[in-house]
C-alpha cells in the first residue's frame, strides 16, 4: 500500500519571503490560499500583467508586493519558498531548475514532479489549524475533507486551546510530569464516554 511520506510544518509567512511567478487565474489562487492561512505573509508576485483581483488583494495586504516583469533568475535572491504557476511550461522548469540549485523549496503548480511541497486543504478555527494531503493525488478530497473538519469542529474549540495554555503554565514539575497532566486533563476529548 502506498503511503504518504510527505512532512507536515507550519511556516511562519510572515518571517519568509515568498515569490509567486505568474499573475493569472493560478497565481490568483496559489496567493489567496496563502493568505487565507497567513494575511500578512510576504508575497512578491512577478508576471508580465496581473489579474484584477490579484491587484485587489495587493492594495489589501501591504506585505505583498507586484512586480510587473518577466522572470528573471536574480529574483530568487533571498527567498525561502517558491511557486510557479505561469502558463509556460519552459519558464515553470527553469523557475524550478534554478530553484533547486539554490536549496529553495519550490512548487511548479499541477506539476507533481516538479514540487518540493504541496498546498493542501487547511482548516482553521482560532488557533487551531489542521493540514490535509492527499499526497497530490486527489485535491477534491482535501477539499472535501477540509470540509467536514470545518463542520465537526466546534467553534468554541479557540476557548479550549486558550484554557489548555493557561492551565499549562501553572503546572510544576519536570516535562513528563506536565505532559502525564496535560494527558489527563484531556484524556476526555478522545474518550467518547
Amino acid at each position: 500500500m502506498e503511503q504518504n511520506e510527505l512532512y507536515p510544518i507550519f511556516l511562519k509567512l510572515h518571517h519568509l519571503n515568498v515569490l509567486i511567478v505568474g499573475g493569472g487565474n493560478v497565481g490568483l489562487e496559489k496567493l489567496s490560499f496563502l493568505l487565507k492561512s497567513s494575511p500578512n505573509a510576504n508575497v512578491e508576485v512577478v508576471a508580465p500583467d496581473f489579474h484584477l483581483e490579484i491587484k485587489v488583494l495587493a492594495e489589501k495586504h501591504p506585505s505583498i508586493r507586484l512586480t510587473e516583469a518577466k522572470f528573471k533568475k536574480r529574483m530568487l535572491k533571498k527567498r525561502h519558498m517558491v511557486i510557479a504557476c505561469t502558463d509556460d511550461l519552459k519558464v515553470n522548469k527553469r523557475v524550478y531548475d534554478l530553484s533547486r540549485k539554490r536549496y529553495l523549496i519550490c512548487n511548479i503548480a499541477d506539476t507533481p514532479d516538479l514540487c518540493d511541497y504541496y498546498l493542501g486543504g487547511i482548516v482553521t478555527k482560532g488557533n487551531v489549524k489542521i493540514a490535509i494531503s492527499t499526497n497530490g493525488k486527489s485535491p477534491t478530497t482535501a477539499k472535501r475533507l477540509r470540509e467536514f473538519f470545518e463542520e465537526v469542529i466546534p467553534e468554541d474549540i479557540n476557548q479550549m486551546v486558550e484554557n489548555l495554555n493557561e492551565y499549562r503554565k501553572t503546572l510544576k514539575g519536570d516535562f513528563e510530569e506536565k505532559v502525564k497532566r496535560m494527558n489527563e486533563i484531556t484524556a476526555s476529548l478522545k474518550n467518547k464516554e
